[in-house]
């Protein structure tokens, strides 16, 4: 097993792994700062330095935006885009080409998460909430792409 090897490229040290690593997930919207709020608020976020909302009331012409989670961590990036169709799920009419599934750990948890989604401005597609094995919500953001909503307990030894 190798130790921390230096990339030529970046100068950090870190495992090499020979694979690339996901960034983030990159979602368009006709409303960049809309939809990244949206997602800030559901999942607890932060905006990478220099792409938080105006103070000045000047204008937010915000095309690309990233949140990070608590340790810095790229997790979404919201890109503007005027033309963007939203998916018809589950029609195929304007077929959905990605999804987000967030795990929760309870049905009460999956209860909660689903009315703060609908505060922040989601609707449900489909409510599969009663199923025993893996209750879910699947629910459309602001821009009306698609996302689940599912309790699970994870696995033991992970940390959710």
């Amino acid at each position: 097993m190798s130790g921390p090897e230096t990339d030529p490229g970046t100068g950090t040290v870190g495992q090499t792994t020979g694979y690339p690593m996901l960034m983030h997930t990159a979602l368009d919207a006709r409303d960049a700062r809309g939809l990244a709020e949206f997602y800030r608020q559901l999942l607890g976020l932060h905006y990478r330095p220099g792409d938080e909302p105006p103070t000045d009331g000047g204008t937010d012409d915000a095309d690309w935006l990233v949140l990070l989670d608590d340790l810095g961590r790229r997790v979404l990036a919201v890109q503007r885009k005027a033309d963007t169709t939203p998916p018809t799920w589950p029609s195929e009419d304007v077929p959905m080409q990605l999804h987000l599934d967030f795990q929760v750990t309870s049905a009460a948890e999956l209860e909660r998460h689903r009315a703060r989604a609908e505060t922040l401005g989601a609707r449900l597609l489909h409510d599969r909430s009663d199923e025993p094995g893996e209750p879910l919500y699947v629910m459309a953001d602001p821009a009306g792409h698609p996302f689940c909503l599912l309790a699970q307990r994870p696995p033991a030894g992970q940390v959710s």
